[in-house]
């Protein structure tokens, strides 16, 4: 029986390690269950996130103060905030915002510590929150880690603890925070459930899309030109 042949872009993986925006996979169940590229864990004492061009981590920034991130937090790969983000968060929220341009973040729930970043792990999205910076977007989607012990039977954010989602949301409206200010600039409009999660992920999904189209045919289509 002869061996199916493989696309040549993806004989690549196999020497090159895949950009983890652009050549991870989000899944093939997203929006229901999401793969996602953990940045920070919440021993870090440091703000990591990807060099958007090489796809390194880098440290953005110090954590200021003694807050730090209560979960883990990423980004769900080839996901893009642009206008249909944008617009779903300003039906919601009856303003005009842009997208912001990022990958969809993503805080995911786990009840064993994981030790650093730059690695995967799926999750099931139950919530987030219509976080606004300024007029743009920023949406924190809550996921729980699959076969979690502890959070791996939630499916909606409704089943989270009023203090938890206290301390993730206290975060998210402080992490920007420079000293001396009063405020951060950020909000959080609103703390939604599963659906509507999910419906941030579709449109983040297809954003990607608009934003960079189909990047396997456009690299087959390069490499053939090689052969």
């Amino acid at each position: 029986m002869k061996e199916a042949v493989q696309p040549l872009w993806k004989l690549l993986g196999v020497l090159f390690k895949a950009h983890p925006w652009h050549g991870v996979s989000p899944g093939e169940h997203a929006p229901d269950l999401v793969q996602c590229f953990i940045e920070v864990v919440p021993s870090d004492t440091h703000k990591y996130e990807i060099e958007k061009v090489s796809g390194y981590l880098k440290v953005d920034r110090p954590q200021k103060y003694s807050n730090i991130c209560p979960a883990l937090y990423g980004f769900i790969p080839q996901t893009f905030c642009g206008e249909g983000v944008a617009a779903y968060s300003s039906a919601k929220t009856g303003r005009a915002l842009e997208g912001d341009a990022d990958p969809l973040d993503i805080c995911v729930l786990t009840d064993r510590p994981v030790q650093h970043g730059n690695v995967l792990v799926e999750c099931v999205p139950i919530g987030g929150f219509r976080m606004l910076d300024q007029n743009e977007a920023d949406d924190k989607i809550i996921g729980v880690l699959k076969e979690d012990a502890t959070y791996g039977s939630w499916t909606d954010i409704s089943e989270a603890p009023a203090p938890l989602l206290n301390r993730l949301s206290h975060y998210f409206l402080t992490y920007k925070q420079a000293p001396g200010a009063q405020t951060s600039g950020c909000e959080i409009a609103a703390t939604y459930g599963r659906d509507e999660a999910r419906e941030v992920i579709r449109r983040s999904l297809s954003d990607y899309q608009t934003r960079f189209g189909d990047l396997e045919d456009i690299l087959g289509a390069a490499l053939s030109l090689m052969k």
